[in-house]
């Protein structure tokens, strides 16, 4: 399956795909203060741009609202605030494809028009009925997350009658109103950590290739997140290796995508996991 993201074209039955996380936020839970606390940090984010880029990237996604567990809304004037002069860095300095992180129509219009070509929507379009149509019109690609209620209540004991059939379901709906909607590049996310206890995690890196019946590349998103905490309880700083092992599994159980936030460990353990898998 190829899909063309600006000048670029991925084809992922050949390999697996690195994206970088650049979260604008002073709350998020990894990071969150490094490039934005009241102001935007220009030079240590253009740094981080270029320092992904040279690590491996191939996608670079910039968000502007933290969405851990908990977490508080902002207002799409603030999100733009936090998004746009990033956007507009990265596309001065490079030609990687930009993916914004957000559920907000106005958000995802004004970041489209300033170069993102991928909204990533952790609502799976669920938030904001006026978010498919923008995609369309501006014929970009959209990743469709499962998540489980809301940020502020997701980890609030979520509970599933059947985990992997209920995610499907979902995940299927949201795809076909972005097909409805006219959006040609899609990309399926089965929402680690967002409605979800430790066994639910485990059980859709286990069982990733349940998704495949939808036949859209599937992206994942372990990076440094608490469920590794609770196999093998360690800082946050220290969760890489649990990183890797989640990835390189979630890889051979049929990930097209990595959504991290340390490129340079993760490219290198996705190319002995691809050798594997394309063997």
């Amino acid at each position: 399956m190829i899909y063309k993201f600006g000048n670029y074209k991925y084809d992922f039955g050949k390999r697996t795909y690195i994206m970088g996380v650049l979260n604008i936020t002073p709350d998020s839970f990894y990071n969150g203060g490094n490039f934005f606390k009241g102001k935007i940090f220009k030079n240590k984010i253009l740094y981080h741009i270029k320092k992904m880029i040279h690590d491996g990237a191939d996608f670079i996604d910039v968000g502007g609202e933290s969405a851990r567990p908990g977490s508080k809304r902002i207002s799409a004037e603030q999100e733009l605030e936090r998004v746009l002069p990033v956007i507009h860095i990265i596309k001065k300095h490079s030609q990687i494809p930009v993916s914004i992180d957000t559920y907000k129509s106005a958000v995802a219009e004004e970041a489209l028009k300033e170069g993102a070509v991928i909204v990533n929507d952790i609502s799976g379009l669920r938030y904001d009925d006026k978010i498919p149509e923008v995609i369309s019109r501006h014929s970009a690609s959209c990743i469709i997350m499962h998540i489980k209620g809301t940020p502020e209540t997701m980890q609030k004991k979520p509970a599933y009658k059947n985990l992997l059939k209920e995610i499907f379901l979902y995940l299927k709906t949201s795809v076909d109103t972005a097909i409805n909607a006219g959006i040609r590049q899609i990309i399926i996310d089965p929402g680690i950590g967002f409605g979800k206890n430790l066994k639910h995690n485990l059980t859709i890196i286990k069982n990733l290739s349940y998704f495949k019946k939808l036949n859209l590349p599937i992206l994942i998103g372990t990076s440094n997140k608490s469920f590794i905490d609770k196999v093998n309880p360690t800082h946050i700083k220290e969760r890489i290796p649990g990183t890797l092992s989640a990835n390189t599994i979630a890889i051979l159980n049929g990930a097209n995508i990595l959504r991290v936030h340390n490129v340079s460990e993760n490219k290198r353990a996705a190319l002995l996991a691809d050798a594997i898998k394309f063997l």
